[in-house]
């Protein structure tokens, strides 16, 4: 008995703990942005230094480096939007419809999901394996010694890197999806290539593509934010990096459906 009210005593104060953990990590995560976007867009405004060569070179491995596996998986997932929207809209005589599923689909939601979450993979972990790395074997105290400041030197390339590139993948991405709905339009549903572009172009407004745009702006910081802090809060020894590493992917997909459903419900309550 004692036991069982130990454990309904000791639950509060859990869910406070965790709460207060919670709390405590989301603002390590609004100060590390805040310093980063200071150092990307204040500092040049002042004379101080932007390390664009290292952005660039981020940039490259973000964004470039990311078009293949953007472009096959997009291409794919806007195929199979079509597919399934087809199977429903055939049984209700609606089968013209099919690219305005595919492109209200791929533009305000899954382009920018679908872009996010292989730069999670590919980069949110490199961010956190990197900096993690460098903290384990002490580089990161050694640009403190040198009076380097970590951020500028580790986080504000690749902020701004994310900034740029992210939005630029998700464009692509959208271009794919819609050119996977085009191939079954063409092939399965009477289109021509025209045509479904034309249906494309009349089903979506200003108010879509800049929904998706926006979102995928929240995405990058996001990632990095959480990247590069799983990163600097890596512990002593080899195994923590990949810990980190994990705890970076994890966190940074939970992250993002949470801020997409945010703010799907915002422009939804906004639009409407």
């Amino acid at each position: 008995m004692l036991k069982t009210q130990d454990k309904v005593t000791a639950l509060p104060a859990r869910v406070g703990l965790e709460t207060l953990k919670g709390l405590a990590y989301l603002g390590g995560l609004a100060r590390l942005t805040g310093e980063s976007a200071y150092l990307t867009l204040a500092s040049p405004l002042k004379g101080q230094r932007l390390r664009a060569q290292r952005a660039f070179h981020q940039a490259m491995d973000v964004g470039v480096g990311a078009v293949p596996i953007v472009s096959l998986i997009s291409f794919f997932v806007g195929l199979i939007i079509a597919l399934q929207s087809a199977y429903e809209l055939r049984r209700l005589g609606a089968i013209e419809f099919v690219a305005n599923a595919v492109a209200i689909s791929i533009i305000r939601e899954l382009g920018p999901l679908i872009t996010a979450i292989i730069v999670i993979g590919r980069s949110g972990s490199a961010f956190a394996a990197e900096i993690g790395t460098m903290k384990v074997t002490e580089e990161v105290d050694a640009l403190k010694t040198m009076a380097i400041s970590p951020v500028a030197f580790l986080v504000a390339p690749k902020f701004l890197a994310m900034l740029v590139m992210v939005p630029c993948l998700t464009i692509w991405a959208d271009a794919m999806g819609v050119l996977g709905g085009c191939l079954f339009g063409v092939t399965g549903a009477d289109f021509t290539v025209l045509s479904y572009l034309q249906a494309t172009r009349d089903a979506l407004v200003l108010h879509d593509i800049s929904t998706g745009l926006v979102k995928s702006a929240l995405f990058a910081v996001v990632i990095t934010a959480v990247g590069c802090h799983e990163g600097f809060s890596t512990g002593a020894g080899a195994e923590e990096v990949g810990h980190s590493t994990t705890e970076a992917v994890v966190k940074s997909i939970f992250m993002v459906i949470a801020v997409d459903l945010v703010f799907t419900a915002l422009f939804y309550l906004t639009n409407g």
